[in-house]
């Protein structure tokens, strides 16, 4: 068995944990903001910083969010360097790759927006995570679509 036999085996597979993985990062990319929203909003009512939050926010990228960002780049690459899977002539992998990047940069945001958290440093309000919450929703729908219709 030659290595691209191998990865046609390994395919389905590879596949289904890519899947998996995209399933649990994009619950922590929804719900982390939501967090930070609350976090905000209970700060100002108590003024101070509940450290409950930090905990959440903190193992909700460290345990989740990271692992599942790293398992579904790795099976993402994967699947894309598997021979004659890919069209690259289409438009359809340029606007996924692209959302993709995307939604690791917001990945990065929120992560150095928990930084500031920690920090004692945050500067945005509760509505302005809550219109930060949307992008990994808007960039959701334009890697469904692409992946689904194969423009």
């Amino acid at each position: 068995m030659d290595l691209t036999d191998l990865m046609f085996t390994l395919y389905p597979y590879v596949k289904s944990l890519h899947i998996m993985a995209v399933i649990s990062w994009m619950a922590g990319l929804f719900y982390l903001p939501r967090l930070f929203v609350y976090h905000v909003e209970e700060a100002q009512k108590v003024d101070a910083v509940t450290p409950i939050f930090l905990t959440m926010e903190h193992k909700l990228l460290k345990v989740i969010m990271g692992p599942a960002s790293v398992v579904t780049w790795l099976a993402g690459l994967f699947m894309v360097f598997t021979p004659g899977i890919v069209d690259w002539s289409y438009l359809w992998p340029w606007t996924k790759g692209a959302s993709v990047i995307a939604m690791t940069w917001f990945h990065h945001w929120l992560i150095w927006r928990h930084k500031d958290f920690n920090a004692g440093q945050n500067r945005l309000t509760g509505r302005q995570y809550r219109m930060m919450n949307e992008v990994p929703t808007l960039l959701m729908v334009v890697i469904v679509v692409s992946v689904i219709f194969k423009f």
